[in-house]
């Protein structure tokens, strides 16, 4: 996805929730300078239907410091969500990062929000790490991921 595609984020953010918005970008509005900082640092996919209208976004990205880890982002439209929409982009997002050499996958949501804690659970071996009425999740994308469950880095980290 680049710039030129402000269009189709647009209007995949007009067929989300206030709701949604808030709890996907903390905020009830996503601006054009929005997408170009998002692209700056991340990779992002938006999924289309068979009209062509949009009816989700992912976007992976590193986190900052951690060579080898990216970060989930991860939004479908209100009237599309348990349709396997998510799982489909969220699985393209780790194969690509898997691909360009990422070991772990992590995401930052509300402990709430089961319907995403179930998707990153389904990608590989998480570890869930609560942070009051968050939870971060660390998915390894590699056997040989220090994140996995189970390894003494995770254990302890």
């Amino acid at each position: 996805m680049a710039a030129r595609d402000w269009h189709l984020v647009d209007g995949f953010h007009q067929h989300c929730s206030q709701t949604s918005l808030l709890r996907r970008w903390g905020r009830t509005r996503f601006a054009r300078r929005d997408l170009s900082r998002l692209l700056a640092h991340a990779e992002c996919w938006i999924g289309l239907d068979a009209d062509e209208e949009p009816v989700g976004l992912v976007c992976v990205g590193p986190v900052s410091g951690r060579e080898g880890v990216v970060d989930l982002g991860l939004q479908v439209a209100d009237a599309r969500q348990c349709q396997g929409i998510g799982t489909a982009l969220a699985r393209h997002a780790a194969d690509a990062a898997r691909l360009r050499g990422a070991h772990t996958l992590t995401a930052y949501t509300q402990a709430s929000h089961t319907a995403v804690i179930r998707i990153l659970d389904r990608l590989g071996p998480a570890r869930h790490v609560r942070d009051g009425p968050y939870v971060e999740v660390h998915v390894a994308l590699d056997p040989n991921s220090p994140d996995r469950p189970g390894s003494h880095q995770a254990a302890t980290g």
